[in-house]
């Protein structure tokens, strides 16, 4: 059952030198319990498809065009209380990039999981607020005599896990977590992503993860978009991704990234520089540093096609 469909979503910043096309076309479908990895370089347009989708944008940052269909209802047509009563928290929530410091340092763990119940639930008395509360955090493994901790009597690991307790409080269908491992150790990171493959199996969550790092997405992920200035250049199942790369941004990408269980290899880096958005190249963005790149691809935006079942790609040489 598809909980989330992303149709043509165009998403701009106005800034004094103009317009940054931050994300175009981004189309991309979600189902129930499903994972999907959205991965790219720093700048690529992850984070601003995040808050397209919650209509969370900062005051310069506009949706041009496009649909985000939850449950089959347009977020983007709705209105504030329509938002809060329905879709935020409730339906999806969003563990936001840098999620350790998203806790407010004055107020206990408790009171702010609390606060956010309370407001998106009216019916919700405190005392069953503060219940709810301990069982979220016996559902992320922390101690519940904890609760009522401030967040600087945490670990970065704890803070993280009460972040992801907080997104589960009104029991979304779906959790955007945006770069849900930075600032941790490898260990606590690897705690943390098994911590939410456990939630979305045991929940029947969907999860989209916002990450430059494919060993997150490989480990944690049944589906795998790549993004590039802006743009979804490929979409597919993650092992099909993985093993029949056909962009050759997303091969790029992969043959930058070692891995453990392959021969030792020379790591191949990708030429060149992220186009500026505020001018974009035209044609197919990633032509000034694709060695394949032809005429056509420095001329024409290349079309979003389906190469086999569920792997779609957009590239002129593919096909």
């Amino acid at each position: 059952m598809t909980v989330l469909k992303v149709e043509s979503l165009t998403t701009y910043y106005k800034t004094l030198r103009g317009y940054v096309h931050a994300a175009e076309d981004v189309t991309f479908e979600l189902d129930k319990g499903e994972a999907m990895g959205l991965a790219g370089e720093s700048g690529c347009g992850k984070t601003t498809v995040a808050l397209s989708i919650l209509k969370l944008l900062p005051p310069n940052g506009e949706v041009m065009k496009g649909k985000v269909l939850y449950k089959g209802n347009n977020v983007l047509s709705m209105k504030e209380n329509e938002l809060r009563e329905n879709v935020r928290w409730k339906g999806i929530s969003l563990i936001f990039q840098g999620a350790m410091n998203a806790l407010n340092p004055v107020y206990t763990v408790e009171y702010q999981i609390v606060e956010a119940i309370r407001l998106h639930e009216k019916n919700v008395s405190k005392k069953e607020a503060k219940e709810r509360v301990r069982k979220l955090f016996e559902l992320v493994g922390m101690d519940p005599s904890r609760t009522t901790n401030y967040p600087h009597e945490f670990s970065g690991g704890m803070r993280q896990r009460a972040m992801i307790a907080m997104a589960l409080a009104c029991n979304p269908d779906i959790i955007i977590a945006d770069e849900p491992g930075t600032a941790l150790d490898v260990i606590v990171q690897a705690q943390v992503l098994k911590l939410l493959r456990n939630l979305k199996e045991k929940l029947n969550l969907g999860l989209i993860i916002i990450t430059h790092d494919l060993s997150i997405i490989s480990e944690t992920c049944d589906k795998f978009a790549v993004m590039y200035a802006g743009r979804i250049v490929e979409l597919g199942d993650v092992v099909t991704v993985f093993r029949e790369p056909l962009h050759p941004y997303t091969q790029g990408l992969i043959l930058a990234f070692p891995n453990i269980k392959e021969q030792r290899r020379k790591m191949e880096s990708i030429p060149g520089s992220p186009p500026n958005l505020l001018d974009p190249p035209k044609g197919c963005r990633f032509h000034p540093r694709c060695k394949y790149a032809i005429e056509k691809c420095r001329k024409n935006i290349p079309d979003f096609n389906e190469v086999s079942k569920g792997h779609f790609v957009s590239c002129h040489l593919v096909g």
